[in-house]
């Protein structure tokens, strides 16, 4: 094996990540900060969606059977969980169906459009509390945690989430990238 350049290495690296985008320079302060890293994540969930149909949507291609659709799906819910029940306090008689599975009936968009609804109304629940360090309205198992660690939980959540959808993207047609 011979020894590669590191500009070798990174063309090889722009041709085979053809999704990539730079991480956030934001540092404005912690609530700047946060929201857009956990943007930047969502992001990266939404750009595994562009360009595939539904049938593409729905593949599994992974043994867990996961799907790309599943996945927003699930990060749907997560967002309405975290940010609208335990931080705004909406939702409190909904039943939370974490799962990953998409009734046919539902289309890709719809499930695509509910996930970016969810976003908006996790950002307005962030920036109505206004600061990181207030507690959140309901309780997360019996205890005041704050809005600074939903943010947290979720950004971890997301770009873990992000990660599964890059595999399974490149499984369907190659793309990769943040």
């Amino acid at each position: 094996m011979g020894h590669m350049s590191p500009c070798v290495l990174c063309r090889v690296a722009a041709m085979t990540e053809s999704q990539r985008q730079p991480v956030p320079r934001n540092d404005e302060g912690e609530l700047d900060t946060s929201l857009a890293f956990l943007t930047f994540a969502r992001q990266c969930v939404l750009k595994k969606t562009e360009g595939l149909d539904d049938e593409q949507l729905r593949r599994v291609v992974v043994s867990s059977g996961t799907t790309l659709l599943g996945l927003v799906h699930h990060l749907t819910t997560a967002e309405r969980y975290w940010f609208g029940y335990h931080v705004a306090g909406t939702g409190a008689d909904e039943q939370w169906d974490f799962g990953m599975d998409v009734p046919e009936s539902v289309s890709s968009a719809q499930v695509l459009a509910t996930y970016r609804a969810a976003i908006e109304s996790s950002d307005a629940a962030v920036l109505a509390a206004n600061d990181p360090g207030a507690p959140v309205v309901v309780p997360v198992d019996g205890e005041f945690r704050t809005v600074r660690w939903v943010l947290a939980h979720m950004t971890s959540e997301t770009a873990r989430h992000a990660g599964h959808a890059d595999i399974i993207r490149e499984q369907i047609d190659g793309i990769t990238g943040r």
